[in-house]
């Protein structure tokens, strides 16, 4: 049995181990691949892990081999499930395991906002605070979030817990989601996506990307929201417009936008989000914590492992 992984760097940049599928079966793995390769590189291979080369229906009909895609990763976007149904191939993912180091980035990205701890100590490594006539000094404005309302678009495993730190805050915590009022958290409201922007002091965005949730912060939304609004997506970058959220940045509809995705990774240069100063934007490694990635590998594994034995799990 051939196993190729097609793009392992990301998970796996030489940190962690990839024994355990060579204990399967006879391993191939390339730290990248670029799309007139992945044909190549998987045509003798009955099993395929990939984290965001694609496998559409175009490729998987010169793959007669192939048996199984292992998605390194939650989403699954990058394959065509339909086709891969329709030619017996068996896909898997890998839900839930970077949870924890999600919500982590939430939470640094929003005290990176209302704190500003790396420009202060930016400045001070230049002597700002010692060129100081008082025992302190401050030139940003600082927020206390108790008190405050926590919005959140979407309430599954990453959205649920993001409300309960937001609560640890003393934050006011509101959620659009798809589950009932029993269903919720009694000290979580359940509101449409008018009242989030109405109300919200900070909006998180953790809801999966659909036709209906495309750029659903867009220019229109944005102009709901108050102008001291924080904007927050961990989630996926084209449920925002990245062109509409830069003006209202620059015209201060909203006082800033924190980012971990984009709509296109890596971002072009002209990209309008990069040059705006109350952006705050990280390159999607909200996932990759050295502990996610253990428990990313570790579950990608054991679904090779079932699929093997006969009995898949995670199967998408």
């Amino acid at each position: 049995m051939k196993i190729v992984v097609l793009d392992g760097y990301g998970a796996n940049p030489g940190d962690l181990s990839w024994e355990g599928l060579r204990e399967i079966g006879e391993l191939a793995v390339y730290d990248r691949t670029a799309a007139e390769d992945t044909v190549a590189r998987a045509a003798a291979a009955d099993i395929v892990l990939t984290n965001k080369v694609v496998l559409g229906r175009s490729e998987m009909a010169q793959l007669p081999r192939l048996r199984y895609i292992g998605v390194l990763a939650t989403g699954y976007n990058v394959v065509d499930i339909e086709a891969a149904h329709e030619y017996g191939i068996t896909v898997t993912n890998v839900p839930a395991y970077s949870t924890e180091s999600v919500v982590q980035m939430v939470f640094a990205h929003l005290l990176t906002v209302t704190n500003r701890t790396e420009h202060y100590t930016v400045q001070n490594r230049n002597g700002r605070w010692t060129d100081s006539p008082d025992f302190c000094y401050w030139d940003t404005p600082l927020m206390e979030l108790a008190g405050k309302t926590f919005g959140i678009v979407g309430f599954g495993h990453i959205g649920k817990r993001v409300g309960e730190v937001a609560l640890a805050f003393g934050m006011c915590v509101k959620a659009l989601t798809s589950k009932t009022v029993d269903q919720l958290p009694a000290d979580v409201q359940k509101a449409d996506l008018t009242e989030l922007l109405a109300t919200s002091d900070v909006l998180s965005l953790h809801c999966p990307l659909t036709d209906s949730t495309y750029h659903m912060i867009n220019r229109e939304t944005l102009r709901q929201m108050k102008s001291t609004a924080i904007l927050i997506n961990t989630g996926r970058g084209p449920l925002v417009s990245d062109a509409d959220v830069a003006e209202a940045l620059q015209q201060g509809v909203i006082s800033a936008y924190c980012a971990d995705v984009l709509t296109e990774e890596p971002p072009r240069v002209d990209n309008p989000l990069l040059r705006q100063p109350q952006a705050y934007i990280t390159p999607h490694i909200a996932w990759a914590t050295y502990e996610a990635r253990v428990r990313l590998l570790d579950v990608a594994i054991q679904n090779v492992r079932a699929f093997v034995a006969g009995h898949p799990q995670n199967v998408v």
